[in-house]
């Protein structure tokens, strides 16, 4: 190698002197016999001041232009020489089949026979690298002597200088060299050595990344920013690439799980960044990536996801955290929205909802095939298992959620669709989540602390979410929470009221008023016995019967305990008078009230003598009704049901369940029935039975059915009689409310509207809206525009 110490020169302008006879010949063998030398590597020898004063006198005297195109010449058949005598023979050597021209074949390199032979691929891209280095040096040295024709002869014509035109000539003649494509076989060199570091083995990246360096350094003519790699090499690199990787993604299909594919498509990732990085452009590392990520994750995530037997719902069900947080992040690479991700894990939550749904449906019809399980058991257990499921679900799917994807948004909100989904196709969601919250308020939260029943809580209100009718839970809720207020069932006022300010904070104050209002009656109403009992103290002190009544106010509670019809009743004549003692202390207290009497909600405590001992008896205040009419008769006479329901006027419904309880259940069998079965028919007859006996003093006789139940299906129908009322007068509201406040309003935005405002308590269907809207344009609240039909005004 050359010293590197005469690489760079600075030198003066010479003197001024006759140069007239200054021969261009005489002067070019001068330089190029120069030239030579520095080729052959003897540049210590040259004077350089001599040399530049030669080619500043050419250039002086008019020959840049014959000095440029000389000097283009010298160099390009020093090029093609050197080619030809020292690059030639090396490629003879290669395990790569050349065509008669010496052109290469295939850009994609031949399989090799033996290690030798790749070896000398390896040689050959040394060999080109020292001609290059050679040529580079050279290109410096030739520069400074022609120091002066690049100042003046290229930059006035706009041509490459000496060192860039040198470069270019390096690109024409040895990479692009018509007899022997070197370019070719370089590119063919180093994808077979980029083959053989996917496959495993071991490679010299210091020789591929010092021909990379040269292509880089190889600018294109008039193409700016592109130079041989990104022109030349890099399409022939990206497509050998994607056909290897489009082989390799269909023997990862046949060959390995979901679980192998995931792995061994990231590590390609991992290696092909590290590839790039280590030996090639690090222009290439986004192309190479697309590619990878094109044929290994866009082509086959789909069947990947769905694979029956390891896909997504094999990982789910067997919490494969580690392949779903893989998953998750080569989907994120293909598609920032994880569209495939998305729709799999909203399809899998459906699938299993509706799974939940089915079974609860099937648990629902199981005492039409088992003797002995009562519906109302069967319907109630089947109520608690959905929550439970639809709860155990949900954790599942926070904790994939959370742990492997992040909390993605995009992803959560696929998944509360999802679940809002399947949750809303069971029409009887509402009632069964109102059935789990009555459950522990009554005795679920029995023995835990106070951080664990809010947890509890949280829970329910977790599911309240996704419930779209919020207007049905309210309807079932209010029905739930009174049969607590009013039977004393709660275990804790303050676990009642964490409830409401739950549900006060998810869809707001008016929501609550009414539940808040119940509260507020039973609190009022203790406050108001407290006085009464004070009253008959000093009114009636002789009296051996206490009385305790719950005043309520009727448009706070269900609308079932304002119908007095429906719970009429003749107390018996001792009952009658203490009840006629109240109302006129209430009426005194509040003039102007009306107290209307619903003894179904009521319960009483009798004192009963039987044959061998007294027991206490807990009835509800049907049941008092019915025993207290044994005693204005003899005993072991009987009293038959039509007996019984003329002298009480209870309703048939709530006689029934009451004989039921009195007479068929065993354990608390008062009255004996005659015949013994365990339906109420109206030619039944009952009678006291003096014999009962029982191991307790005090016995609880609860009213059958009365437990957390589901509805009826004529139950149901009610209900959702009730609430579609109620729905009505809410949209007729929000209509009269939107149109006072806007005077005129289009349609389709009144529609909006409208459905927007009711949205937190239901999802109002057009079709009610519409019908709505038409009948406040009969009541004259609203009227049609004159000139557009579409428009409404309002009418003061």
């Amino acid at each position: 190698m050359m010293s590197s110490g005469k690489s760079r020169i600075k030198m003066r302008p010479p003197r001024n002197r006759d140069s007239s006879d200054v021969s261009f010949d005489d002067s070019w063998n001068v330089l190029s016999t120069a030239m030579q030398e520095m080729y052959r590597k003897n540049a210590s020898k040259l004077s350089y001041e001599e040399l530049y004063r030669t080619a500043y006198t050419l250039v002086l005297k008019k020959y840049a232009e014959r000095l440029y195109n000389a000097f283009k010449a010298f160099v390009a058949q020093h090029l093609c020489e050197m080619v030809a005598t020292e690059l030639k023979p090396l490629a003879s050597n290669t395990a790569y089949s050349l065509s008669a021209s010496g052109a290469v074949n295939s850009t994609m390199a031949v399989p090799l026979a033996a290690a030798d032979q790749r070896e000398s691929g390896i040689r050959f891209l040394k060999a080109v690298k020292m001609q290059w280095d050679d040529h580079c040096l050279c290109m410096r040295m030739i520069s400074d002597i022609l120091m002066y024709m690049d100042r003046v002869y290229c930059k006035e014509l706009q041509l490459p200088l000496i060192y860039d035109a040198g470069l270019a000539l390096f690109r024409d003649n040895v990479i692009r060299n018509e007899e022997f494509a070197v370019g070719e076989h370089i590119y063919a060199i180093i994808l077979d050595q980029i083959q053989l570091q996917r496959a495993g083995d071991i490679v010299d990246t210091s020789a591929i990344k010092a021909a990379v360096l040269m292509l880089e350094s190889l600018t294109e003519d008039k193409i700016d920013g592109e130079t041989v790699y990104s022109r030349s090499f890099e399409p022939k690199f990206l497509h050998s690439s994607a056909d290897f990787y489009v082989a390799e993604a269909e023997q990862l299909m046949r060959d390995c799980d979901s679980s192998q594919y995931l792995i061994k498509t990231e590590r390609r990732l991992e290696e092909e960044y590290n590839h790039v990085m280590s030996y090639l452009s690090v222009t290439s590392e986004p192309k190479i990536t697309k590619i990878v990520e094109e044929t290994l994750i866009t082509r086959n995530v789909v069947a990947v996801i769905q694979s029956e037997s390891s896909g997504l719902s094999f990982m789910i069900a067997n919490d494969r955290m580690e392949d779903l947080r893989r998953l998750y992040r080569l989907c994120r690479r293909v598609d920032p929205d994880k569209t495939d991700l998305r729709n799999a894990l909203a399809t899998r939550v459906v699938t299993q909802g509706g799974e939940i749904n089915r079974d609860a449906l099937e648990e629902l019809k199981k005492p039409e095939r088992t003797k002995g399980v009562s519906a109302q058991s069967a319907a109630t257990t089947a109520a608690f298992k959905w929550v439970e499921a639809v709860l155990a679900l949900k954790s599942k799917y926070d904790t994939i959620l959370n742990d492997t994807m992040g909390g993605d948004i995009q992803v959560q909100t696929s998944l509360t669709n999802a679940f809002s989904s399947f949750i809303n196709q069971m029409n009887r969601c509402s009632e069964f989540l109102s059935l789990f919250i009555d459950d522990n308020l009554k005795k679920g939260l029995k023995g835990k602390t106070e951080d664990e029943a809010e947890a509890v809580l949280d829970r329910a209100i977790t599911l309240f979410r996704y419930i779209s009718d919020k207007d049905m839970f309210e309807s079932y809720y209010k029905s739930h929470l009174a049969k607590r207020l009013l039977g004393g069932r709660s275990l804790s006022d303050d676990s009642e009221r964490m409830m409401i300010t739950k549900l006060k904070m998810e869809v707001g104050f008016s929501f609550t008023t009414k539940l808040e209002g119940m509260f507020k009656d039973m609190r009022v109403s203790s406050d108001m016995m407290q006085d009464y009992k004070t009253h008959v103290a000093n009114t009636d002190p002789e009296r051996q019967t206490e009385i305790v009544v719950s005043v309520l106010t009727s448009t706070n509670w269900p609308v079932s305990l304002a119908n007095t019809e429906a719970h009429t009743c003749i107390f018996p004549a001792g009952i009658e008078r203490i009840k006629r003692s109240f109302e006129k202390f209430y009426v005194d207290r509040h003039s102007g009230r009306v107290l209307t009497w619903n003894p179904n909600m009521g319960n009483a405590d009798l004192r009963v003598a039987f044959r061998k001992r007294k027991h206490e008896l807990n009835v509800s205040t049907y049941a008092m009704v019915i025993l207290m009419l044994f005693n204005e008769i003899p005993d072991g006479e009987s009293l038959s049901f039509d007996d019984i329901k003329g002298a009480t006027s209870i309703p048939e419904v709530e006689l029934v369940r009451n004989l039921q309880s009195l007479a068929v259940v065993p354990k608390t069998r008062i009255l004996l029935k005659e015949p013994m079965s365990k339906d109420i028919k109206p030619t039944d007859r009952f009678t006291f039975n003096l014999g009962f006996e029982s191991q307790y003093i005090r016995i609880k006789i609860p009213t059958v059915a009365y437990i957390n139940k589901t509805e009826t299906d004529t139950e149901r129908k009610e209900t959702v009689d009730k609430v579609d009322a109620l729905r009505r007068y809410q949209t007729d509201a929000a209509i009269v409310r939107i149109m006072k406040a806007r005077k005129t309003l289009d349609h389709n935005i009144l529609v909006a509207e409208v459905t927007s405002q009711l949205s937190v308590r239901f999802h109002p269907d057009a079709a009610l809206i519409k019908k709505r809207i038409d009948a406040m344009l009969e009541r004259e609240y609203i009227e049609r525009s004159a000139e557009n039909r579409q428009v409404y005004n309002y009418l003061a």
